[in-house]
């Protein structure tokens, strides 16, 4: 799928490096990691997101039963190298229906978590307070890592938000009652250091959560 990079905060078009700018710029938020168009689930599409990533590329591993891998996105550049992931999965949702997850690794304030979240960012900021218990659990490259809810977001789904490797994890799941899958505490792998096995991912058809952040 081809297309061109946009703000990771906004969706709008950004202008290249260039003579006067050592770095990408979205006229409506400066200096931005460039979101790049989003990649069909391939696991071929995966690899190469994969293997430019400096952050996590989380996914739920192995997949719950039923579920499918169902697009990636990033943010960042050849340069730079990717310094936000988005991977998406669907499936049977908790309380029937279809559920779907997009799993958000980010650095401080690149902004791409909370666009998918539908809340003011870049950040959660205000939107989480960490003051009390967990709402939810994952376990994340072997570690338990707790989660908290995000307010202030469209009702249609539920957000969470925590830390992991020392950055932002985002867990937004549609519609809002499928965030019972992370009650189970769910085990993400970060598949950066996934082996072969990742070649028997099953791959669905491409999420329209991922394609455009509402």
């Amino acid at each position: 799928m081809r297309g061109e990079p946009s703000c990771p905060k906004c969706g709008g078009r950004v202008r290249a490096p260039g003579l006067f700018s050592d770095s990408w710029q979205c006229a409506a938020h400066g200096t931005v990691h460039p979101l790049q168009p989003v990649i069909p689930p391939s696991v071929e599409g995966l690899g190469v997101v994969v293997h430019r990533a400096r952050v996590p590329v989380w996914m739920p591993w192995p997949l719950p039963v039923g579920w499918l891998f169902t697009g990636v996105a990033s943010a960042g550049d050849d340069r730079s190298g990717g310094r936000a992931t988005a991977v998406a999965c669907s499936g049977p949702g908790p309380l029937a229906g279809i559920g779907e997850l997009l799993l958000i690794a980010e650095e401080l304030g690149v902004g791409l978590g909370a666009r998918y979240a539908g809340i003011d960012g870049p950040d959660p900021g205000t939107s989480i307070d960490v003051a009390g218990p967990p709402h939810a659990k994952v376990v994340a490259a072997g570690r338990p890592t707790p989660l908290w809810h995000v307010s202030g977001g469209p009702e249609d789904r539920a957000v969470f938000a925590g830390e992991a490797r020392g950055l932002w994890l985002w867990a937004i799941v549609w519609p809002q009652q499928s965030g019972l899958l992370l009650y189970d505490e769910l085990v993400l792998t970060d598949l950066r250091d996934a082996g072969a096995e990742v070649e028997l991912l099953p791959c669905g058809a491409l999420s329209p959560r991922i394609l455009g952040p509402a």
